[in-house]
């Protein structure tokens, strides 16, 4: 899958770069995992080992500093921790199975400056280290920075609870639906949001609701989570088949259920993507609005980042 995906996708244009910290990083974030009981010894620390989060944070945020690498390294292991929960433990298998988890996480949520007052027997160790999170980002860009991100992670959670129903009643959605849902499921928004906190740069109410950065930033959702379809398809093809994936959605769409064909559709779609990504982004940059340089460079840097982490990440293989 990865030669299919290296020979159909284009290659974004942006350099491939790595923060000087990530080795550090990695140790570091897997010990907080440890620590905050995500994982033990065993099965589930070797499956968060080969998903590299720390590569992938690395890439995404080349510049900046530790900690804020740091606290988006932790993020994308608790992320990885969930989804595999959910995708392959079997938690997310039906949504009154996952409900309770998800409203102990809202718990943690709406807690006053993101601490948990759920007691640990409800919240667990997934709601002690999202309230580890939560209270790292309010440390480091205060309310506005906690909001924003609340409300994001929020998303992802109760788009699980979509992905929960679709699974448990084995109903694919349309194309349209998943291309919507996919945006929260792949927690693109609370990810974006910690790589320009730990860049310093988190763009204010106004700018994010400008037009042309809205429509940026949904595109570079999109390719961040097309790519990561393509590249994840043989897997879950295979070993655990799954209907989120853009390919499997694709292919129910088509009147012959052709799989190849659509694995074809789904490039071509990530390509058409990034050529709309490219001309919106130049335009952008034609205005010369500085302040939104930083928020394109970490637009740029994850969609860069996740075509280079899925090439080399044991996670797909």
């Amino acid at each position: 899958m990865r030669t299919f995906a290296v020979s159909a996708l284009r290659e974004p244009p942006f350099p491939a770069r790595q923060h000087d910290a990530t080795d550090r990083v990695a140790r570091e974030s897997t010990e907080w995992a440890l620590d905050h009981g995500l994982i033990s010894n065993g099965h589930r620390l070797h499956r968060l080992r080969r998903a590299d989060a720390a590569g992938l944070a690395g890439r995404a945020c080349p510049d900046g500093g530790f900690d804020g690498l740091r606290l988006l390294a932790d993020l994308i292991s608790w992320l990885f921790v969930m989804d595999d929960a959910c995708d392959e433990d079997g938690l997310g298998d039906s949504p009154t199975r996952l409900a309770p988890t998800v409203a102990a996480l809202l718990d943690v949520l709406d807690g006053p400056e993101g601490r948990p007052d759920a007691p640990a027997t409800t919240a667990g160790p997934l709601g002690e280290a999202l309230g580890d999170l939560c209270r790292r980002a309010h440390a480091t860009g205060g309310p506005a920075a906690l909001l924003r991100f609340r409300g994001e992670v929020r998303e992802y959670l109760l788009a699980l609870l979509w992905e929960a129903a679709n699974r448990e009643h084995g109903r694919v959605p349309g194309l349209a639906e998943y291309a919507q849902m996919r945006r929260h499921t792949g927690a693109v928004h609370p990810s974006f949001t910690l790589t320009e906190l730990a860049a310093g740069a988190l763009p204010g109410a106004a700018q994010r609701t400008e037009p042309s950065l809205v429509t940026l930033d949904l595109l570079a959702a999109d390719l961040v989570c097309w790519c990561n379809d393509v590249f994840s398809y043989g897997k879950e093809h295979l070993a655990q088949p799954d209907v989120h994936n853009l390919v499997v959605v694709i292919a129910a769409g088509r009147a012959d259920g052709d799989e190849p064909a659509a694995l074809r559709a789904a490039a071509d779609r990530f390509n058409a993507t990034l050529s709309a990504y490219l001309g919106t982004e130049a335009a952008l940059l034609a205005a010369g609005d500085d302040d939104l340089r930083p928020a394109l460079t970490a637009r740029r840097n994850w969609i860069r980042a996740t075509y280079d982490w899925s090439l080399r990440a044991a996670r797909y293989a």
